[in-house]
């Protein structure tokens, strides 16, 4: 239960952050109540997902997998560039965070 909590916390994170680059400086009214509505629900999520999990794992995992999610939405939908660099980054935090699982953080 503890990874699908993680999960729907990770989404809402994603969500909200997407919402904020549409809130453009918090000037656009719904994009920026999607902002505060997705970061309360991605909060209270993972404060229901520390019952079951220890924090250095589950905040990692929140951390890694919620920053790899935004960049990679940036480069497809946002017209972000997407350089070897960028792709290297991704692909290194989310292998920090499986290296974390399978560290025995968990």
């Amino acid at each position: 239960m503890g990874y699908g909590l993680l999960a729907a916390a990770i989404a809402a994170e994603v969500a909200g952050t997407t919402a904020m680059k549409y809130s453009e400086g918090f000037t656009k009214l719904w994009p920026s109540l999607a902002t505060v509505a997705g970061y309360l629900l991605a909060f209270s999520l993972l404060a229901q997902t520390l019952k079951t999990m220890q924090v250095g794992t589950a905040y990692a995992i929140w951390a890694g997998v919620g920053t790899a999610a935004v960049a990679v939405i940036g480069m497809l939908f946002l017209g972000e560039s997407a350089s070897l660099a960028k792709l290297a980054g991704i692909v290194l935090v989310i292998g920090g965070v499986v290296l974390l699982n399978l560290g025995g953080a968990h």
